[in-house]
Formats: structure tokens, sequence, C-alpha cells
């Protein structure tokens, strides 16, 4: 497809992830127009990185084939689609909206409900990766929606990583939330076996070591613990809040569906309050230092 063939796509949210995805996407060739609530610092995207200008959602909007929303949460993507001259008014027929935001399955659906109305389209691509996977266009993309939507939107998708389809409308949401869970507990336990491993006397690095090639392997030990944890540095690029969000929107999904999950509701009540014990802003490899607390011992190199 050539250039002037290309759907000119509106970037919106250029956070941590956001700024990756978005400069993946102008690798790829794609005309782009980002967008975020920071004035400076989408002018400064658009200096160093490149892209076209929007002073505002609704120009955006009106100047848009593709709308990608990559938000804090979906009450943020709400009030972009339908706020005060937020985007949806503005957009064209057959337009469409991927929310690659961590979101909520069931505002997912309402929201493309009420795009649906104006002829709109929308699909949930939430994505796992964390930054480093980001920057190098090989996210997780967890798709969920109309078939022929998706695959109209391969070409966009690719650029930022690998598309895996969950099946309707809301099951990415859903899919992304309950990775978020595996993934929050497999790092809880991890750190008490270091703090117990390293109490003992046993070198932390080596624990490590021997979980990477033992069947103690997960995410946290291969990608955190080394990386985030063991150094102190506890800047991996996603907050604590976003991690109990996530936490909290599993629950949900378990509670509307009839299930009791106890293991999960521990794991959400145990990092909600870490949450609450170290503060907005912070890191959730830092989780580490409310379970150092509770063990009475820190994980330190020997």
């Amino acid at each position: 497809m050539q250039s002037s063939q290309l759907p000119r796509i509106g970037f919106v949210g250029l956070g941590a992830m956001g700024w990756p995805m978005a400069a993946c996407l102008l690798r790829a060739g794609f005309p782009l127009v980002p967008y975020d609530v920071r004035a400076a610092h989408r002018e400064k995207f658009v200096e160093t990185v490149g892209g076209g200008h929007a002073g505002s959602l609704a120009t955006l909007g009106a100047s848009c084939d593709i709308v990608i929303n990559i938000l804090p949460n979906s009450a943020v993507v709400e009030s972009v689609l339908f706020g005060d001259d937020g985007i949806a008014e503005h957009l064209r027929e057959g337009a469409l909206v991927i929310d690659m935001t961590s979101g909520v399955p069931h505002a997912t659906v309402g929201m493309a409900a009420r795009l649906a109305k104006q002829r709109v389209h929308l699909f949930d691509a939430p994505v796992s990766g964390g930054v480093p996977r980001a920057r190098s266009g090989e996210l997780t993309i967890m798709a969920g929606g109309e078939r022929s939507l998706i695959d109209d939107a391969m070409p966009i998708l690719d650029a930022m990583g690998s598309v895996i389809r969950t099946g309707p409308l809301g099951s990415g949401h859903a899919m992304k939330a309950l990775n978020n869970l595996v993934s929050a507990g497999g790092f809880l336990i991890g750190v008490e076996a270091l703090l117990v491993g390293a109490k003992f006397g046993i070198d932390p690095e080596t624990m490590v070591d021997i979980l990477n090639v033992s069947s103690g392997v997960n995410n946290s030990t291969q990608k955190k613990f080394k990386q985030y944890v063991l150094t102190r540095g506890f800047d991996s690029g996603f907050s604590i809040e976003l991690m109990v969000k996530d936490l909290v929107i599993a629950l949900e999904i378990a509670r509307q569906q009839g299930l009791n999950v106890p293991f999960a509701s521990l794991c959400r009540d145990l990092w909600g309050g870490a949450s609450a014990l170290l503060g907005p802003g912070t890191d959730h490899t830092a989780v580490t230092l409310m379970s150092e607390r509770l063990g009475g011992a820190e994980i330190r190199k020997h």
C-alpha cells in the first residue's frame, strides 16, 4: 500500500507506553496525528519524533480515519470520546476507534454501542510487554471485536506488536486484566520466596537464576527481579495504581460471572494495601517494600 493510501491515524495518549507505540507507527510510515492533554508534551513528540499537529481533540477527530486511544482508564476514554469538545461527534461515518487502554469490558461495549449510532466502529486491543517491548514494536496485543475490523487494522497493529484475537468485543480488555492478575500474583509470591531465601543465606541473584531454569519461572523472575528489584531501582515504568486498577477489573469480571476467587481477592487486597502504603505514582515493582516490611527483612545482594 502506498503512503498516499494509508489511513490517517490520530493517536491519543503519549504516556510511557503511548509515546513509543506512536513512534512505531511513524517508523512504519503511517500518517500520524499525536495528541496528549499536556500541550508541551505533544509538541515535544512532534519535534523529536514526528507527526502532524492537532490543537484539540475535535480537530483530531475531524481529520483522522482511525483513532487509537491508550489512556489511564475507561472513564478517561469516555471523556475523550464523548466529553465537551470530544472526538466522537467529529468522526466521519465509517471511522474506526481502537481502544488500547486497559479498560473495563462492559464500559467498552457501551461506548461501542454509542459510536455505532453514528456508524463509527470500535474494537479493544490492550497490550502487554511493558515499555521495552513498546519501544521495539514487540508488544502482545489482545484484540477483541468484529473479525473484519481487526483484519482491516492488522497492518497498524503489526507495527506495534503481535496480535492474538480473544473473541467478542470487550474480551481483549477482560484478558488484559486477567493477565495482570496472574502477573501480580507471581510477583508477590516470588518476592516472598526471595525474602525467605535471602534470610536463609542464599544469594538473591542465584535464586533468580535457578528460578529461571526451574518450574518457578515467571515473568517477574525473568524480567523484573534482577532488573528493578535487586537493583533497588523500582523503575519499570508501570505504576502500582494501574496494577490495582487491573486487579479490580479482574475481580469485577469474576463477580459478574458469579465466581468465588479467594486467592485473586487476597492478591487484589495486598496490592491495594501496598498502593495506600507507598502512595500515588509509585512503581509497581516497589510493592517489594511492603513485602519486606511485612516480613521484617530486606532482599539484598550478598
